[in-house]
């Protein structure tokens, strides 16, 4: 798989709830903290502010733009951000009609989306890979993603048999198509990350080799190669915009995907190892260990696996 699928099978997010927003005249509501979960949302009528904690600036959001929040952190909404704020839960426990709720009447915007619960214990790690804001305000894109918002509209205001199923289906379109399309957005060389990278022709290339044969003897050279770079200029723009060394990326990927093959229960760690590339289990533990904080052992241990 590419690096982005590969990312998102591990952290396996499932949608636990699709859902509807109303609101009208002045308004700021104030949305809690939610480990471990990314929120989906599309803008349907009206326009609004969002910030989210610890992220500088706020976005303004108009009909038609998708916005993603991977990090879980405590986000507003609101008309106006010089306005007081609500609290979030006593109003989304509201009965919903049509799986919608209503603040202030209602009349002059509304929004839909979904919130996706990932799993494991490196979920952290893995979330801390994509961008902690993700806008999609580009007339095409919006074009693009309109189909499946639109989809999932309708299953929440005309339930019929296996509608939940599909508006489940509709939200992960809408979480894979948003962040593709904001891999599309990144400039390389003005910014950096993990996402620049992948938008970057030369450093992707690299990165897509490492994912598609993760067990393979790889080389600073060898990558350099496959990038169509020298190795020297490889390494610094890997590392300058990545945040590690090529071979430093690759083992914690490596260590990524051990993870979660231990936390199945399934194989014993020498084979584990194996599979990965490392000709010894010891060589494999010291690494794991050096990597994610404990031997594979305790690892498989802490998360109920043997």
């Amino acid at each position: 798989m590419d690096p982005l699928s590969d990312v998102l099978s591990l952290l396996k997010p499932r949608s636990t709830m699709s859902a509807g927003f109303k609101a009208g005249g002045d308004w700021s509501i104030k949305f809690p903290d939610h480990y471990q979960s990314i929120k989906c949302n599309a803008v349907i009528r009206g326009e609004c502010w969002l910030s989210v904690d610890s992220v500088p600036g706020a976005v303004h959001l108009q009909a038609g733009d998708c916005f993603v929040l991977p990090s879980g952190r405590p986000f507003r909404l609101a008309s106006d951000l010089r306005l007081p704020s609500a609290d979030a839960t006593p109003i989304l426990t509201q009965t919903r009609e049509n799986g919608t709720v209503t603040y202030n009447g209602g009349e002059d915007f509304y929004l839909t989306g979904s919130r996706f619960y990932v799993s494991g214990s490196n979920a952290p790690a893995l979330l801390a890979m994509l961008p902690p804001v993700v806008h999609i305000s580009k007339e095409s894109d919006k074009d693009i993603l309109r189909w499946a918002v639109d989809r999932m509209i309708q299953e929440q205001h005309d339930p019929q048999p296996g509608g939940l199923l599909i508006a489940q289906h509709m939200a992960h379109v809408i979480l894979v198509q948003a962040l593709r399309m904001y891999v599309g957005s990144q400039l390389p060389g003005v910014e950096s990350g993990w996402f620049t990278a992948l938008a970057d022709k030369q450093l992707s290339r690299a990165l897509n080799a490492m994912h598609e044969k993760p067990a393979h003897r790889w080389t600073v050279q060898a990558l350099a190669e496959c990038a169509g770079m020298s190795r020297s200029v490889f390494s610094l723009k890997f590392k300058q915009t990545v945040g590690s060394a090529p071979l430093e990326y690759l083992t914690r990927w490596r260590m990524l995907l051990a993870a979660d093959r231990l936390t199945q229960g399934k194989e014993p760690v020498s084979a584990v190892a194996l599979a990965l590339g490392y000709e010894s289990e010891s060589a494999f533990s010291t690494a794991f260990k050096r990597t994610l904080g404990c031997s594979p052992r305790q690892y498989g241990q802490k998360e109920g696996t043997f």
